[in-house]
């Protein structure tokens, strides 16, 4: 009975660390590969180039955790993102094209919500939906143009405050955001709960369908905030911009520990996925690794976290059954 607790435990703690042993590894090989890649600069340059793609991992971390996803996050990203370029355009207020690009991603995860607690529909097929609608829509309102010329826009993903870039500093309080929200309010025991076993969150009283709308609101407010600094960091509203975005979001995510069957995954552990994901990106760069072997490594590497996730699922309930 020793012998099984103790593996149970051992198990548990690779499940927990491992992701961070990962990334150590990853670090200290790539700092031998190129003397270029520890240096302060291009740190601070994998950070900024990270930021939107962990932003939105966050957002699909928690809907994740609750047994759901968000395939639409790229395209509501352009949407927002060109409505908030347009609105400052139009009044010069940054506060007002912050609200709008907010504003507008919110609206759309509140349908995605009502799709999928309302309606029913699976996460897959409602956000599915919700990607192509909210891209047309993009291309129908700047009827498929670029917006340039946005002045002091830049400022949202160009800008520093005591030397350290506003995106890191969004990324820092979005991960500081969703650190709190699942690990210290009754939201994210919700969240963890429903994921786990929705029937039985749902007998024990948690108004499920309240917590997956909430869970996509979250979300829509983090792709607002993505589409806000992409749209900064391009200098231009694109329509047809962050292309393939949520599916950067996912592969942070999964990678960091976050299982697709629900009721697992952390806040750090999304960090420590998208920054192995931009370790890997920046040093198959300054090595010379072709692009289309980089698109293998990337396909790889999802691959592999995903049967990670699941051998390490079946050894824990291997090992549970065993100690009882």
């Amino acid at each position: 009975m020793k012998t099984t607790f103790d593996k149970l435990k051992k198990s548990n703690l690779m499940g927990t660390f491992s992701i961070y042993f990962v990334l150590l590894a990853l670090f200290l090989i790539s700092m031998m590969a190129n003397e270029n890649f520890a240096t302060v600069g291009n740190l601070s340059n994998i950070s900024r180039q990270i930021a939107v793609g962990t932003i939105l991992a966050f957002g699909q971390t928690i809907l994740i955790i609750n047994g759901m996803l968000d395939l639409s996050s790229g395209s509501v990203l352009a949407l927002a993102g060109v409505l908030s370029v347009d609105a400052y355009l139009k009044t010069g207020s940054l506060l007002i094209s912050f609200i709008v690009g907010i504003g507008v991603a919110v609206f759309c995860n509140i349908l995605n919500g009502l799709m999928v607690t309302k309606f029913k529909t699976p996460p897959f097929i409602a956000t599915l939906a919700m990607m192509a609608m909210a891209r047309g829509a993009a291309l129908l309102y700047t009827n498929g143009q670029n917006i340039y010329q946005i002045g002091d826009y830049i400022v949202f993903g160009q800008g520093s405050f005591i030397g350290i870039p506003n995106p890191v500093w969004f990324l820092i309080i979005t991960m500081a955001i969703t650190w709190y929200l699942l690990n210290h309010t009754t939201f994210g025991r919700s969240v963890y709960a429903i994921g786990g076993n929705e029937e039985a969150a749902n007998a024990s009283g948690i108004n499920v369908n309240k917590i997956k709308m909430r869970s996509y609101i979250i979300n829509g407010i983090f792709v607002g905030l993505a589409g806000i600094i992409f749209m900064s960091r391009v200098n231009g509203g694109l329509p047809n911009g962050a292309g393939g975005y949520e599916f950067k979001a996912l592969t942070a995510a999964v990678i960091g520990g976050t299982s697709f069957s629900g009721g697992v995954g952390t806040a750090s552990g999304t960090l420590a996925g998208a920054f192995i994901v931009g370790f890997l990106d920046n040093i198959m760069v300054l090595v010379g690794v072709n692009s289309y072997l980089q698109q293998i490594v990337r396909g790889a590497i999802i691959a592999l976290a995903v049967i990670y996730d699941i051998y390490f699922k079946t050894t824990r309930k291997k090992l549970k059954a065993s100690k009882g």
